[in-house]
């Protein structure tokens, strides 16, 4: 009985012992990246279907930071919370702007860039980014983007009608068809993703948006995380910064832009 009771002493002391032990850290791999590929020059596919924009290439280079394989969902916009959540995907890399709402269920990364909220319409229209102007006219928006809920809060009431699609593409497509009056995107976005395609031609950036009461626009636009993956949230984040400090953000910002979009914001 009494060797029992020391075998039995000895298993507890060894399992004590080991659970006062740190928790071995996460090895990470892989990231996979939730994107809505259809907001150019941010994120879209190649017409071979590859993945491809700016969002993409910073991926792309905070994997190489951290070692990892790096892996890309295509995932709508508006249900791309939803998707992390149900672990569909690590990440999300899709323009996501930082919003008091957003961060109730998801944390962010440092800032990635910013840009702010722009209206298209035809030019010779008059149309500007209010109320007033907007008033009885039909503005497109993109479904889960904070210009959807902008418009909704802000212009909805004042007898603006706000169509929500699926995806940016189809949005210009109901513009270019006359369905719409005017369009309400990331201003960068709308000038490189649209007004200077062929198809934009008729099309101006007609103002950006300044006013924000309710700060629904929310700030600059990061990777979202979930608020279960702090280690990885911490990795992104000195990826990030170690992609500024060695050059490596700035290479890929001239690949796309003529100007610098981290002092730029978003949906």
């Amino acid at each position: 009985m009494r060797k029992l009771l020391t075998t039995f002493a000895l298993a507890c002391m060894a399992f004590a012992a080991t659970a006062q032990l740190p928790a071995k850290a996460k090895a990470f791999t892989e990231i996979k990246f939730g994107v809505d590929a259809t907001y150019p020059p941010f994120e879209s596919l190649s017409p071979s279907g590859q993945f491809e924009g700016f969002d993409v290439d910073l991926g792309r280079a905070i994997c190489a930071e951290l070692k990892v394989k790096c892996v890309f969902v295509n995932q709508g916009f508006d249900g791309i919370i939803p998707a992390l959540e149900a672990r569909k995907f690590d990440a999300i890399l899709s323009s996501m702007t930082k919003t008091p709402a957003r961060e109730q269920q998801i944390d962010f990364s440092s800032e990635m860039y910013n840009e702010p909220t722009s209206l298209i319409a035809k030019k010779g229209s008059g149309l500007v980014p209010t109320a007033a102007s907007l008033k009885g006219k039909t503005v497109g928006v993109e479904s889960g983007t904070i210009q959807e809920t902008y418009a909704n809060t802000y212009w909805k009431p004042a007898g603006v009608t706000v169509v929500s699609y699926p995806g940016q593409d189809q949005v210009y497509a109901d513009l270019l068809s006359g369905r719409l009056d005017a369009s309400l995107q990331d201003s960068v976005e709308a000038d490189y993703g649209f007004l200077k395609t062929p198809k934009g031609s008729d099309y101006l950036l007609a103002g950006n948006v300044t006013s924000d009461p309710k700060d629904v626009l929310g700030s600059f636009i990061a990777i979202g995380v979930r608020k279960d993956e702090p280690e990885l949230l911490a990795n992104i984040d000195k990826a990030i910064a170690a992609i500024i400090a060695n050059g490596t953000y700035k290479k890929i910002e001239a690949k796309y832009f003529n100007f610098d979009v981290y002092g730029e914001s978003s949906k």
